[in-house]
């Protein structure tokens, strides 16, 4: 008697997304629309392997990073027990080095998007993911960046935005320049705890930073009372420069700001309290939020100018400024809350009714002269009942059915599914009806 087989019962992996055909779908023409946004603008795309080598990651002791490393489960055992490689965990650190192995062929200044997966060894929940797409854009260039590029990133993300009609969101804008000015006045030298705190002051509120400027940075009162008045302050021109840091930092805010005025008052807001956590930002700073989902307090986009981005790898000096969607978090949340709802199955559309064996062969070239018109379409395998047939497109939602000639002297027909009207069909001329009933506008 043979054993029974074993059967492994298959389950999600936390941490990592997996979706069905319908959402997966939606998630593709995102990515689209993005590719396109990102190139109406001249950037361009580049790639870097998944994996790179642990000291290029800890480079700029991003110790803080769970890396995930690799591995042989059959590595031979007087291999060095070592991982030498990486899953990288985010794309500036890719970036850096890209640019420093290839400046010599590179174009400056360099514009380059980026799309691909990271991965941390977080503790997954809605909006933090171990394996995560991020949307990248940064500019780069070789000893000084007009500050016109850090008009330009809300601009392009605002696009973005914009066209996937995820709701209202609003994108905030600072310059670290002015709070470290504002330190510098005040006598603190040690900017980073303060820095790193008021940056959660949206989430933890002014009480609490107070308490861990006292007892953890070791501030007076009222030097904290002046850091506060300063992140809490919403007009730009009430703000005394103290220094000429802070001064610069504010002319610099106000220039992008004033490139930015084109766009509606709720999309783009000047936030002294944005600082960025990150200590390689140097000016500009930026992060995103969804206005219409207050609940959800993270940043979707964010990012900002560091003046030095490859200096680990190259002794050039090499400013940038990037701002990156968090496209796996913003995809997550908006389908939790349910604006994210596919229906169509498959990218077809139109499916060929295949009504005989006999007819294969015209079924076929039919379909081949659609593709060539730009018609996504999909044959349907077998001579199977018309009723089945048609209820495969319908599962499908795929919106048009084409019916080939039964017999030789007969005409092409197409049916609309969405309106259940059938007419004859031109193979060289026919177009969709007006009719965007079957398309997804999420």
């Amino acid at each position: 008697m043979s054993e029974k087989k074993k059967i492994y019962k298959p389950k999600s992996i936390s941490g990592f997304s997996e979706w069905l055909p319908e959402i997966r779908i939606i998630e593709q023409q995102w990515l689209d629309h993005i590719r396109s946004v990102f190139e109406s603008y001249g950037y361009t795309s580049v790639e870097t392997p998944a994996v790179e080598e642990l000291d290029v990651l800890l480079a700029k002791g991003e110790t803080d990073k769970e890396i995930y490393t690799l591995t042989r489960l059959q590595a031979d055992p007087d291999d060095d027990k070592d991982a030498r490689l990486g899953l990288h965990f985010d794309q500036t650190v890719p970036l850096a080095r890209y640019t420093a192995q290839h400046f010599n062929e590179l174009v400056f200044p360099f514009k380059r998007y980026q799309t691909q997966k990271v991965w941390r060894g977080e503790r997954p929940q809605l909006g933090r993911s171990r394996e995560f797409m991020q949307c990248d854009i940064d500019v780069i260039n070789v000893d000084h960046l007009p500050l016109h590029f850090d008009a330009e990133m809300p601009a392009v993300i605002y696009e973005v935005l914009d066209g996937l009609n995820i709701g209202k969101f609003q994108i905030s804008i600072s310059n670290r320049k002015i709070l470290l000015g504002l330190l510098e006045a005040l006598g603190i030298e040690d900017t980073i705890p303060v820095t790193r705190n008021v940056d959660k002051l949206e989430k933890i509120g002014a009480e609490a930073v107070t308490t861990i400027l006292k007892d953890e940075a070791g501030l007076l009162q009222e030097q904290i009372n002046a850091i506060l008045q300063l992140a809490q302050n919403t007009d730009l021109s009430s703000v005394n420069a103290q220094n000429e840091q802070m001064q610069e930092g504010l002319d610099e805010l106000n220039f992008v700001m004033d490139q930015l005025s084109h766009l509606p008052d709720h999309a783009i807001k000047a936030d002294l309290s944005i600082v960025r956590g990150l200590d390689y930002y140097t000016g500009t700073v930026y992060e995103t939020k969804l206005l219409d989902i207050p609940e959800f307090t993270s940043s979707i986009c964010s990012g900002g100018r560091y003046d030095d981005l490859a200096g680990s790898f190259i002794n050039r000096k090499l400013p940038g400024v990037g701002i990156s969607i968090g496209f796996t978090r913003l995809f997550e949340v908006l389908q939790h809350n349910g604006l994210v709802q596919g229906e169509r199955k498959c990218p077809a559309d139109i499916l060929m009714i295949l009504p005989s064996e006999e007819r294969r062969a015209i079924v076929a070239d039919t379909a081949r002269t659609l593709r060539k018109r730009g018609f996504k379409v999909e044959q349907y395998h077998a001579p199977q009942k018309l009723q089945k047939q048609l209820s495969y497109a319908e599962k499908k939602k795929i919106p048009y059915v084409w019916f080939p000639p039964f017999e030789d002297d007969q005409q092409h027909e197409v049916k609309n599914m969405n309106s259940g009207e059938q007419q004859k069909a031109e193979l060289s001329t026919w177009s969709p009806q007006e009719d965007t009933s079957h398309e997804n506008a999420a």
